[in-house]
């Protein structure tokens, strides 16, 4: 990441993180959704649902027992895409979002339910010395064998969402690693 991103990021993790989050009002069915991808971008969910989000985040949570793997070809980025995948000892960071329920269909439509895309799954998140029980995530239906780089889109997104939401330094430079390892092997793999 070059410095005045950097500065920019640190910018918006201050004022977003000293801020007293808004909920959702009490009289309006919600959710609770754990973003792992490009959602963890609120500016990103935003252009989904259609209204900002910043005042839905519950802060930076952590799923046991899975891991992150680019097992999803997104037909509409023309790129490898997030997924979780249960495996033992692993952990997941993302963020944690409290959605009023007028966005659930929304948020189904981007991520492709039912038409093979992903399927909502129900987990168990930690966030702020809390557990979260009933939390919705999407975990990809038809997964491939090898993962796929991102491109460099969806790649900025995902840094973006990471790091103005608070993710640990090590979470981000692990996601960070992963996703250039992947776009390396790429480039070789075209070279030949």
């Amino acid at each position: 990441m070059n410095l005045e991103f950097e500065h920019q990021i640190t910018d918006l993790q201050s004022h977003h993180l000293t801020r007293h989050w808004q909920h959702v009002n009490p009289d309006e069915s919600s959710f609770y959704y754990f973003a792992y991808g490009s959602c963890m971008c609120p500016v990103d969910l935003k252009r989904t649902v259609g209204e900002n989000v910043y005042s839905y985040v519950v802060g930076k949570a952590i799923l046991k027992g899975y891991r992150l793997g680019f097992h999803r070809r997104s037909l509409h980025r023309d790129c490898g895409v997030l997924d979780i995948v249960s495996q033992p000892h692993s952990s997941v960071e993302g963020v944690l979002y409290h959605l009023p329920w007028r966005f659930s269909d929304r948020l189904d439509e981007r991520e492709e339910v039912p038409r093979n895309g992903y399927r909502q799954e129900i987990i168990e998140v930690s966030c702020r010395h809390q557990v979260y029980t009933n939390v919705r995530t999407y975990v990809v239906v038809d997964k491939l064998k090898e993962e796929l780089a991102p491109n460099d889109w969806y790649f900025n997104v995902v840094m973006r969402g990471a790091v103005t939401c608070g993710l640990s330094e090590d979470y981000c430079w692990q996601l960070f690693n992963h996703m250039y390892r992947l776009q390396e092997q790429q480039l070789k793999v075209n070279k030949l």
